[in-house]
């Protein structure tokens, strides 16, 4: 996906945004365009908005641009959330292949009253299927990927980084787990956060709409 895609997916999500609404801002490359576009749109019109990060990558960039953060603490409800994915699939995603904030991502989305996805054509796939991220706690991940292989994964292996394993934005690891095909994406993710020691899982099965940039 190019930069002009991703812009043009994000400025398509701007409209979405009401005076004084709280916000729910995504994590990943589309994501921080709209954080920016966002960041400008509310310093022109002064929009009074709240803002909920999925991740510290997007709370740090929210912070540079003069957008006002909130946790959940200080919030009743979340009017809208926008995010990327890395497939989609109808109105099924997967997302966390490369970042390590799908449960904040999950947290946030979820809650969002409308969940808007920004993406280009490339992620939409003509079936449900790839590379699935499991978050699990240290202590048994390595417990983790093989359950996820006696589940069905064909391969599941650790997110590695220079030093290590991969550690998540809440301290974690992260398991790359591989399905051919996904062919009950709700009962899969169900079952995948039902593994003692999962945190969160990448398929993202709730309501959302998508918005694609480009042509």
């Amino acid at each position: 996906m190019n930069d002009t895609d991703k812009e043009a997916a994000a400025r398509k999500a701007l409209r979405y945004v009401k005076s004084g609404m709280t916000v729910g801002l995504g994590t990943g490359s589309t994501s921080a365009f709209f954080i920016r576009l966002l960041g400008e749109k509310n310093k022109r019109k002064n929009l009074g908005l709240k803002c909920i990060a999925t991740s510290v990558t997007s709370e740090r960039l929210a912070t540079e641009l003069g957008l006002s953060l909130v946790s959940f603490e200080q919030i009743n409800q979340i009017d809208v959330a926008v995010d990327g994915a890395d497939v989609i699939f109808g109105k099924l995603l997967i997302k966390g292949l490369g970042g390590g904030a799908i449960a904040r991502e999950k947290a946030v989305d979820y809650r969002a009253k409308k969940f808007i996805v920004i993406a280009d054509k490339s992620k939409v796939k003509d079936k449900f299927a790839g590379t699935v991220p499991v978050e699990a706690i240290p202590f048994c991940s390595e417990a983790v990927r093989r359950e996820l292989l006696f589940m069905g994964a064909e391969r599941a292996e650790f997110r590695m980084q220079e030093g290590g394993k991969f550690i998540t934005d809440n301290k974690n690891h992260m398991v790359d787990a591989y399905f051919p095909e996904i062919k009950n994406a709700k009962r899969l993710e169900r079952e995948l956060n039902n593994i003692p020691g999962v945190l969160e899982n990448g398929i993202f099965t709730r309501n959302c709409k998508v918005i694609l940039g480009g042509v």
